[in-house]
C-alpha cells in the first residue's frame, strides 16, 4: 500500500500547515525515491545532482524566477548567458539557450532546421525516442535508417538527403554508441547533402570536455548540438542546453509580444533558472573536475566490462564507448537476472533480443559493490 493511500479521495478541507505537510511529503520523498547515488548504482543516465546544484535548485524554488521575462530574472539570465558562453567552445557552436531537457532541445533543433528548409528527418533507428515525436510534432516524415552490428547509423544505405536535416547520436539511449559524426562535414560537400545537421549529443556530449573528446570529433561542423546537463553536468531535472552553429539561428525560432520586453526563444515561454545550478556546479569543480568524474565513470564501465569478457559466465556485446555496457549471462536468462540485479542494471533490446544494459552515471558508485550484485546473480544467488 502506498502512503499516499491514506489520504482522502478529495483535496483537504482544511490543511494541516507548511511545516506538518512539508514533514509529511518529504518522509515520502526521502524513503519512496530511487537511491541515484547508492554505491551499486549503475543502471541509468540519471546521476545524482552535485551538492551545490542541489541547493541551489530549491534557492532557485524559493525566487521563482522566470527566464521568460528578463526583469524577473536579473540575475538568473545573466548566470545561463554565462554558463551557454563557457561551454560552446568545446562544442565548436556560437550561441544557445538552456531548457527543460534533450526532449525540448531537440525539437527546438529540428523546429529550426523545418525553418531554413528542411522538410523531413533522417535518423538512426537507435536514435532517442525524441527524434521521431519532435518530426511528428513539426509535421515532417521521418525516416529511420538501420544500424550495423555496432549500433551505429549504417551510412552505407544513406543516399539523397537533399532537403533533409540528418540527426546523428552521440551516445545513443540502449548501447552508448556514437554515428559517424564526420558526416556533418563531409555531407556538405555533396550537391544532394542535407540542409542542416543535428547532433543529439544528450547523453556523450560532455566528452568533449575531457580526454576522450576526439570520440566526438566532428560536432563541430554540426549546425545544432544537444546536450543533458541532467545527465554527465550532474544537474538536477529539468536541464538541457541546445546550441546553434549560425549566431543568428535562434532568430528564426524567437517570437515576440506586446507583454514581452525581449523575444522568448525556443520552444518554452516560461521557465526556470536551471543556469544557476550549473553556474554553482562549475564554480565548485571547474573544468577539471567536471572531466574528472566523467574520466573515473569511464574507467568504471571499461573495469566493468572487462571483468565480464573475463567471466565465462557472461557475454560482453561490445566495449563500451560513452560509459555504457551491454551484456548478458550464458547459462541463466536474462530477465532472472535483471530481475535479481535491481538498480545495478537496467534492460535493453537488441536485434529483438534481451540484453543486461549497465551505465555509468552516478559518480559515487563502487566498483566492487557492483560486480558483488552481477556475481551473485551469475552464481543463482540474486
Amino acid at each position: 500500500m502506498s502512503e499516499t493511500s491514506a489520504l482522502d479521495d478529495e483535496i483537504p478541507a482544511h490543511g494541516i500547515g507548511d511545516t506538518a505537510a512539508f514533514e509529511l511529503v518529504s518522509s515520502w520523498v526521502r524513503t519512496r525515491s530511487a537511491q541515484l547515488d547508492r554505491p551499486d548504482a549503475f543502471a541509468h543516465m540519471d546521476p545524482a545532482p552535485s551538492g551545490v546544484a542541489a541547493r541551489l535548485a530549491g534557492l532557485n524554488a524559493e525566487f521563482n524566477q522566470n527566464l521568460l521575462h528578463p526583469d524577473l530574472s536579473p540575475f538568473a539570465t545573466e548566470a545561463e548567458d554565462l554558463v551557454v558562453k563557457w561551454l560552446l567552445p568545446f562544442f565548436g557552436m556560437n550561441v544557445g539557450h538552456m531548457c527543460a531537457g534533450s526532449t525540448i532541445a531537440n525539437l527546438a533543433a529540428l523546429w529550426c532546421a523545418r525553418e531554413h528548409g528542411a522538410k523531413r528527418v533522417v535518423a538512426s533507428a537507435d536514435a532517442h525516442v525524441s527524434i521521431p515525436k519532435s518530426a511528428h510534432i513539426l509535421g515532417l516524415p521521418c525516416e529511420n535508417v538501420a544500424v550495423t552490428e555496432t549500433g551505429r547509423m549504417n551510412i552505407g544505405l544513406l543516399s539523397d538527403l537533399k532537403d533533409a536535416v540528418l540527426v546523428l547520436t552521440a551516445g545513443t539511449t540502449g548501447r552508448g554508441v556514437i554515428d559517424d559524426l564526420g558526416l556533418a562535414g563531409s555531407q556538405r560537400h555533396h550537391n544532394d547533402g542535407p540542409s542542416w545537421v543535428h547532433v543529439d549529443a544528450a547523453w556523450a556530449g560532455p566528452l568533449l570536455l575531457t580526454k576522450y573528446a576526439d570520440r566526438l570529433s566532428g560536432t563541430g561542423h554540426a549546425d545544432s548540438v544537444s546536450v543533458s546537463a541532467h545527465k554527465w553536468l550532474f544537474q538536477p531535472k529539468d536541464a538541457a542546453i541546445i546550441l546553434f552553429k549560425d549566431p543568428k539561428a535562434q532568430e528564426t525560432i524567437s517570437f515576440g509580444s506586446s507583454y514581452l520586453a525581449a523575444p522568448n526563444v525556443g520552444v518554452q515561454g516560461s521557465r526556470g533558472a536551471a543556469g544557476v545550478a550549473l553556474l554553482g556546479t562549475l564554480l565548485a569543480w571547474g573544468h577539471e573536475g567536471i572531466a574528472g568524474r566523467i574520466e573515473h565513470l569511464m574507467a568504471l564501465s571499461e573495469e566493468l566490462a572487462a571483468r565480464l569478457a573475463a567471466d565465462p559466465r557472461a557475454e560482453l556485446k561490445q566495449v563500451p564507448e560513452t560509459g555504457v555496457l551491454n551484456w548478458r549471462p550464458r547459462e541463466a536468462s536474462t530477465e532472472e537476472i535483471l530481475s535479481s540485479l535491481g538498480p545495478v542494471a537496467s534492460r535493453t533490446n537488441i536485434a529483438g533480443e534481451a540484453w543486461v544494459r549497465q551505465v555509468a552515471a552516478n559518480m559515487y558508485a563502487d566498483l566492487d559493490a557492483i560486480w558483488l550484485r552481477i556475481d551473485a546473480g551469475l552464481a543463482g544467488r540474486g
